[in-house]
């Protein structure tokens, strides 16, 4: 009888200890539930930049306004007729790194 008790408290021992740390145990659910959250948080942070990216290409499609100031700002397109004036903030310049 007294090997039976033994032999019955190692299974409940062996089971606990599978419970918490085996293959699908506790600390790996841990784990896998830290990684879903902070996968959740990307997924949110890239469906927001796809609305801004979606709200650009809507605006580009749709208005000569959004497509105007692209060419003025990365271009530095202007229009005929227009004087183009640039001011250099002295400060900055000297701050800048010189290639």
């Amino acid at each position: 009888m007294k090997w039976l008790n033994s032999a019955l408290l190692l299974l409940i021992v062996i089971s606990f200890y599978l419970l918490w740390f085996g293959n699908g145990g506790r600390v790996e659910l841990k784990e896998k539930q830290a990684v879903l959250e902070a996968k959740k948080a990307e997924i949110e942070e890239l469906k927001k930049r796809n609305q801004q990216l979606q709200a650009e290409v809507d605006s580009l499609k749709n208005g000569l306004e959004a497509i105007e100031e692209r060419a003025r700002t990365e271009l530095g397109m202007i229009k005929e007729g227009e004087t183009f004036i640039q001011i250099i903030n002295e400060e900055k310049a000297r701050q800048r790194p010189k290639k």
